[in-house]
């Protein structure tokens, strides 16, 4: 049962983008792998960009510049 957890930050990431995203997943993970997509499961999690850094700083104080 393959497992995949894609992280990205809580702005402006659509439904529909996350619907593609699960899709695509699952399908990849087909097609390389040969891996049955009934048992192929996909979380999103959201990150706030307060809790996600880059070069020792936040995204949200990197996108205040």
């Amino acid at each position: 049962m393959p497992y995949v957890n894609i992280k990205v930050t809580d702005d402006n990431v659509s439904v529909e983008q996350k619907r593609q995203l699960i899709q695509r997943t699952t399908q990849l993970l087909v097609d390389v792998l040969n891996k049955n997509p009934d048992a192929t499961h996909v979380v999103i999690d959201e990150v706030s960009t307060d809790n996600w850094g880059v070069k020792g700083e936040t995204v949200t104080n990197l996108r205040k510049r």
